[in-house]
């Protein structure tokens, strides 16, 4: 019998409201369609794809941050219902979020004792003063702010950004969590430490179990944290295009969005960098959300398109080898060149 996944999303679509001036009427605008996929614990999925592609509202949605307009989300084989009092706390304490900020998501006026401790005596993980004290020395310790003591009155303003980050993620795992999303949980540190918290995150794994809903603009630190069994999933204007293994996404992608992205990322031997051939996009412009093209929504762009295909049909997920899965009418095959 097959593991239940933890965590699994069925035709997930999330729909806003906007208007486009004062007084003119609201139109409907979908930034998510048909999201489906599934984890089973201790899997590491890293979303991937450019500014507003629809990353972290997955993640909002997964965290139980945003309703979902319609589809299906479960955790532990329950639907996960925000007006359900049985299931929506275990859920809501068992699925935390690390925020891309760490310099807004921590509250400014209160020192790191005061956030971190909040949650433990809200739900009655710590008793008392002294209890919590020394649980935050010890998440402290964990997400490696060593010697505590240097941290834990202090405020937000008096640590660096990494630091910050540290403190978030001590935050999060307050409530033992199983399932962790990080939106961009490295994207606004400095390069020179953003391994070193990628790093904290797979020991943090390894040593807890924990299931990663790793959200990231960044292919490299994509590839980086989910070498080792993770999985990729590429968006484009909030549907998913590509997903399969890291490895498989990396060195041998089939969508030509996928690929194209690849090429972007620069090379450690600079003339290996200078002798790629840069592809050429249709158009640099993406697409409004509120007036998608017809057929599949990358055509305008994609050099690979198929006229009276792809700008009439829109394609949809097909496995082209085990796991590996691919929304496209022209997959491309072979090393990124």
């Amino acid at each position: 019998m097959a593991n239940t996944p933890v965590l699994e999303l069925k035709n997930i679509v999330k729909e806003f409201k906007v208007r486009q001036s004062m007084f003119g009427k609201a139109k409907t605008v979908r930034v998510l369609d048909n999201i489906t996929f599934s984890m089973e614990a201790g899997d590491i999925l890293s979303v991937v794809g450019e500014s507003g592609c629809g990353k972290t509202t997955v993640g909002k949605i997964v965290a139980g941050l945003l309703p979902r307009t319609s589809g299906d989300l479960s955790y532990d084989g329950k639907n996960v219902d925000l007006e359900n009092r049985t299931t929506w706390p275990v859920f809501r304490k068992k699925v935390q979020m690390i925020h891309q900020d760490p310099y807004t998501s921590l509250n400014p006026t209160q020192r790191i004792y005061d956030i971190i401790s909040a949650p433990l005596l809200r739900h009655g993980l710590a008793k008392g003063r002294k209890d919590a004290e020394a649980k935050v020395e010890e998440l402290l310790k964990r997400v490696e702010l060593s010697p505590p003591g240097d941290f834990i009155n202090k405020y937000p303003h008096q640590l660096s950004g990494g630091q910050r980050q540290r403190v978030s993620i001590a935050r999060t795992l307050t409530m033992n969590p199983r399932f962790i999303v990080a939106d961009e949980a490295v994207s606004m540190l400095d390069i020179s430490i953003r391994l070193s918290v990628v790093d904290l995150l797979l020991k943090l794994k390894e040593d807890m179990g924990v299931t990663f809903l790793f959200i990231t603009h960044d292919l490299a630190i994509a590839k980086y944290f989910g070498k080792n069994h993770g999985r990729i999933a590429v968006m484009y204007l909030g549907r998913l295009v590509e997903i399969g293994p890291t490895l498989d996404i990396i060195n041998n992608s089939a969508h030509p969005y996928t690929r194209i992205l690849l090429q972007a990322l620069p090379e450690a031997d600079p003339m290996k960098t200078r002798s790629k051939k840069p592809v050429q996009l249709r158009s640099l412009d993406i697409p409004s959300l509120m007036e998608l093209p017809p057929g599949c929504k990358f055509h305008p762009r994609c050099p690979m398109w198929l006229e009276g295909k792809c700008n009439r049909d829109e394609p949809h997920l097909e496995e082209i080898r085990p796991g590996h899965w691919v929304s496209c009418f022209n997959p491309q095959s072979g090393p990124i060149v």
